[in-house]
């Protein structure tokens, strides 16, 4: 029993469980403006289930998927896979385990949410494979995450009845395309050298930030329309407000010839991202429900 939990905290190191925090709140956030309120307990609790299920399953399938190219690249090489602190047949029983565990999910919701999970499992899985065709694999990322709020949306509702969730989506998608950008500049040279696509190995590390910085700037664009749709008040303001600021202050960590600071730009300023936004936008909810 001991080394099963062993290797089950492995696992959780190996797909980064803590960084749920970057899709999560989108779903919350959904779900939250879907109920314009606060959605029920059974939507809230199986949304989240299923939120795990999927994004477990994407990060493992990609770990088993990529195991030979991360054991080639010197960033990567530690991994729980290529080092052999997890074994495969483990990591292939927790996929299946995820995917179980997603699929009851999305059953537990409706019958939308549950017809529609093979779509979501193949977006996100499917991402897997991408930068072995296609430069804008990063894109390819943003969809796999993009499609939560406006899967939570469903969950909620049992329909897409309006612009809201769409536009949601796209936010996280131009969001999502950006930094993964900048993340993928730390391995141009591997992704060169191993016949990769990526943004950074096709156009260079100076032309990507700038890739980077345009699809913030449109995702910037996209959270000024939700504010309009949405009729949201001034706690919804502030929260875009900041969210822009961390976009612009992400930027300024990462240089062409200094990519020291990546980790911050990373993963710290996105997390932080995610979490505004649904803070800021639920209380701009609730407050517009109390009259405040």
């Amino acid at each position: 029993m001991a080394g099963f939990f062993g290797k089950l905290r492995t696992t959780l190191e190996m797909i980064k469980f803590e960084h749920t925090l970057f899709a999560l709140p989108f779903a919350f956030l959904g779900a939250v403006l879907a109920a314009d309120g606060l959605p029920t307990w059974r939507q809230i609790l199986w949304i989240t289930v299923a939120m795990v299920g999927a994004r477990s399953a994407a990060m493992t399938f990609n770990r088993i998927v990529d195991r030979e190219i991360d054991a080639a690249n010197p960033r990567t090489a530690n991994r729980e896979l290529p080092s052999g602190r997890l074994s495969l047949s483990f990591a292939w029983a927790f996929l299946l385990a995820s995917v179980a565990l997603f699929i009851f999910a999305a059953y537990s919701l409706n019958w939308l949410t549950f017809a529609l999970s093979p779509v979501a499992l193949i977006s996100v899985l499917g991402y897997s494979y991408a930068k072995r065709f296609t430069a804008f694999a990063h894109m390819l990322l943003g969809w796999a995450l993009a499609i939560s709020p406006t899967a939570a949306w469903i969950a909620v509702r049992g329909a897409i009845d309006s612009e809201v969730p769409i536009l949601l989506s796209v936010f996280v998608l131009m969001w999502t395309s950006g930094f993964d950008v900048l993340y993928a500049c730390q391995d141009q040279e591997f992704d060169r050298k191993a016949g990769l696509h990526s943004i950074p190995a096709r156009f260079g590390i100076a032309r990507s930030l700038w890739i980077a910085r345009l699809f913030h700037l449109q995702a910037a664009t996209v959270l000024l329309l939700i504010l309009a749709f949405t009729g949201l008040g001034w706690p919804a303001y502030l929260g875009a407000g900041a969210v822009m600021a961390l976009l612009v202050y992400q930027h300024t960590l990462v240089k062409p010839n200094d990519l020291s600071k990546m980790n911050a730009a990373f993963f710290t300023t996105n997390a932080f991202v995610s979490v505004v936004l649904f803070i800021s936008f639920a209380a701009a909810v609730f407050t517009r429900e109390s009259g405040l």
